[in-house]
């Protein structure tokens, strides 16, 4: 049943139920994305699995998200339990083997897996804003502060290096306003408020660094198969929008980092995007028009994104026009939503005039599935009814022990476990505040110790040109003379200055924002 450079999904079978022929996915087409959907407990996470194990046989490495924590099993043998012999005999699948695959577990909160962070410049503002559920309001004042922050060289790795830049900028309204737009304190205060929501949902373990290398989720092993990045998600869907938004910067960064190759003969990676609906409920439309541009151009960087969700119905339409890839579950079709998602299902296949598709969809059995992949030129193949193979790895989650063991020998042990907190945003706005309350200081003690001398001025009019001025200093910036005590830098000076202290320290970098704010390194 296995054939080269073609992923085997399972066994078609005809109306009378008599076996019909191979399903497979075309390895040269993993690239042009794919659709997993049914509702709850009808095999998703198998077919899913399968793709997974598919994909890393052939030297693809995955990344996917482990929601439920049952998807962690593939890295562990499977075992001959009934229903997966009952299968194998059921579609004449003899070459079943069961087998480990390599995988590196990753988690946001580092308990079940390596540390995976981002920073707060490569998230960019318009995914943060998404993030903080900002007005349009506020995701202007979040532009502004990133283009301060880009042009004062300004360092934004963590939360607390925005929290301090958007106090700068709240001290600073109105001198700032003047160059950059409105900035509105009340949408600075409701930003602030916003970050502090996140700290307490968590979001301060995912910003900071050592961030996420894209070539950590690319690796291969020495055998020539593709490592499965497993994404721990059970408690990171405890918040469902720092889920969505963390996947997609991370597609956002492949798109930015990763070369284009045309069409090649396998997928450099598949990400696979679980509980997908997350991402597009009730997300902005320049957001979905992004997201959309994203899957139709990473397709020429070789990466294939397969979303998996319920219902066929959460994906936009635009966006669901590009995958490919298709292997439909069961649906239920009690309410008007719900026969509406079956029409649609039925409607995006190459229909088989053996049966009715939108008939199938609701009397699928679990563990089958309508498949269509692209054949030959491209085309879609014509949907078949299909009973997908048993996977080759542990269905059902690795222990908290083995999970350790795992981790132990990992590739990227030690890389991402520990914090690293540089110079950034935040010590060099401190910095400043400090060298300005000193400046102050030292101007009130001299004009202190100046009113306890005695002045033969004293007790008279003080006019310019008399020789009653207060003394002036030489500005450092050519032959104008200014007032003596705290001279406030202008932001051009601060920009000037922040830069070339950056540059001194190693943090300074080109800063070019990219199709969805974040950073290409």
């Amino acid at each position: 049943m296995l054939q080269d450079g073609k992923l085997y999904i399972g066994t078609s079978r005809n109306p009378d139920d008599s076996l019909n022929k191979g399903e497979y996915l075309d390895l040269r087409f993993g690239n042009r994305h794919g659709l997993i959907t049914g509702a709850t407990g009808t095999g998703k996470t198998v077919s899913l699995q399968v793709l997974a194990e598919g994909f890393a046989k052939a030297g693809v490495p995955v990344f996917c998200a482990d929601i439920k924590g049952d998807l962690s099993g593939i890295a562990k043998p499977g075992e001959a339990k009934d229903w997966v012999t009952k299968r194998a005999e059921q579609i004449g699948f003899s070459d079943l083997s069961f087998e480990q695959f390599p995988v590196i577990f990753w988690d946001l909160y580092g308990e079940k897996g390596h540390r995976v962070r981002a920073t707060i410049a490569e998230m960019g503002p318009l995914l943060l804003a998404r993030l903080m559920d900002a007005s349009e309001a506020q995701e202007g004042v979040l532009n502004i502060a990133f283009k301060i922050a880009d042009q004062g060289g300004l360092p934004l790795l963590d939360l607390k290096d925005l929290q301090s830049l958007l106090n700068y900028m709240g001290e600073h309204a109105s001198e700032l306003s003047s160059q950059f737009g409105l900035i509105s304190k009340s949408s600075v205060g409701s930003l602030q408020r916003g970050l502090l929501v996140l700290e307490q949902q968590g979001a301060e373990h995912f910003f900071g660094e050592p961030a996420l290398k894209i070539a950590d989720i690319m690796r291969t092993t020495s055998d020539g198969r593709g490592v499965i990045s497993v994404l721990a998600a059970d408690k990171l869907m405890m918040n469902p929008r720092l889920y969505g938004t963390f996947l997609l910067w991370m597609l956002s960064e492949l798109f930015e980092e990763l070369p284009e190759v045309g069409d090649p003969a396998k997928p450099k990676l598949v990400f696979f995007f679980d509980e997908a609906h997350l991402l597009f409920n009730d997300a902005p439309r320049v957001l979905i028009e992004r997201v959309e541009q994203v899957v139709r151009l990473i397709r020429s960087k070789g990466v294939g994104v397969y979303f998996v969700t319920q219902n066929p119905l959460d994906v936009p339409e635009t966006v669901l026009a590009q995958l490919g890839n298709r292997v439909q579950h069961a649906l239920r079709a009690y309410t008007p939503r719900e026969q509406k998602a079956v029409k649609t299902a039925a409607d995006t296949f190459r229909q088989n005039p053996a049966f009715s598709t939108a008939e199938a969809i609701t009397t699928l059995g679990t563990g089958e599935a309508l498949v269509s992949t692209l054949q030959d030129k491209g085309a879609p193949s014509i949907v078949e009814r299909t009973l997908v193979r048993p996977p080759s790895g542990r269905v059902g989650p690795v222990t908290d022990d083995e999970r350790r063991s795992l981790m132990a020998s990992s590739p990227v042990a030690g890389l991402y476990d520990q914090n690293i907190d540089r110079e950034s945003a935040f010590e060099i706005l401190g910095e400043r505040a400090r060298k300005a309350a000193e400046t102050e200081a030292a101007k009130r003690a001299a004009e202190e110790q100046a009113s306890e001398q005695p002045d033969s001025a004293a007790g008279r009019w003080k006019l310019p040109g008399f020789g009653d001025e207060e003394p002036k200093q030489a500005s450092t910036t050519g032959g104008s003379r200014r007032t003596s005590g705290y001279q406030r830098e202008t932001v051009i000076e601060a920009a000037m200055k922040s830069a070339a202290r950056s540059v001194a320290t190693s943090v300074g970098r080109a800063l070019v924002r990219g199709i969805l704010g974040s950073l290409r390194r």
